[in-house]
């Protein structure tokens, strides 16, 4: 996938829609909260590639318009705030503490 602002759109419109059907699905269940639906760590995971691939995209690009920057920058914050959801990049389950082991396995 060649880096450019068109593939980031995609999967940044990707996000969005996983998000919408995310919230549609615990509104049908009942309205569970979003911390408690299991999608909660696909959609980190989604969310930390779309902000990794935004990086390499400003990184590779230096005159990215500026609302392409803000968006970036929009993800980047929102990937703040569930950063401890996403799966842990190659660590081994006997690597990970107890409570690691139980947040991925959401016990």
């Amino acid at each position: 996938m060649a880096i450019n602002v068109q593939n980031f759109i995609k999967l940044a419109n990707f996000y969005n829609q996983v998000a919408k059907v995310m919230s549609a699905i615990c509104v049908n269940k009942g309205g569970i909260p979003i911390e408690n639906y299991v999608g909660r760590f696909f959609a980190a995971d989604v969310l930390e590639f779309v902000v990794e691939y935004g990086e390499r995209l400003m990184k590779e690009n230096k005159k990215l318009d500026s609302d392409v920057v803000s968006v970036i920058e929009r993800f980047r914050a929102q990937f703040e705030h569930v950063r401890d959801l996403a799966t842990p990049s190659q660590k081994p389950i006997y690597e990970m503490t107890l409570e690691e082991f139980e947040k991925v396995m959401n016990i």
